[in-house]
């Protein structure tokens, strides 16, 4: 999965699970701050990736959502489940799993066999 695709995906599973506000995630395989801006509810995502220049978001309903990677230009489900998380990347064909811990996030990737660590 792209990096930044990881990242935005963590960014909003973060802020819907554990209810923060946040102006960036910090991504520590990329060892940076990802700035992002916009809204984050449970029925609408819109935020920018200031990193890459491109827009992600979408609509939810009961904690699934189908959102879409400007970036990438491909969809992305996402199911919110409690703390935990998981969906599907269109852009890199592959599963993704993940939790929530305060401000930290953690994500699996299935594409790449690895887990990812993110906070916001």
């Amino acid at each position: 999965m792209n990096p930044n695709t990881r990242a935005c995906i963590a960014y909003v599973a973060g802020i819907l699970i554990s209810a923060k506000n946040s102006s960036s995630v910090y991504d520590y395989s990329q060892s940076k701050h990802i700035s992002i801006s916009g809204t984050v509810t449970v029925n609408n995502i819109n935020i920018y990736d200031h990193d890459r220049g491109c827009h992600f978001g979408g609509n939810g309903n009961g904690g699934q959502f189908n959102l879409y990677d400007y970036g990438g230009n491909h969809h992305v489900q996402l199911k919110i489940n409690g703390n935990q998380f998981d969906g599907y990347d269109y852009g890199s064909n592959c599963h993704f799993n993940g939790n929530v811990n305060g401000s930290s996030i953690s994500l699996y990737d299935y594409g790449e066999s690895k887990y990812y660590n993110y906070s916001i």
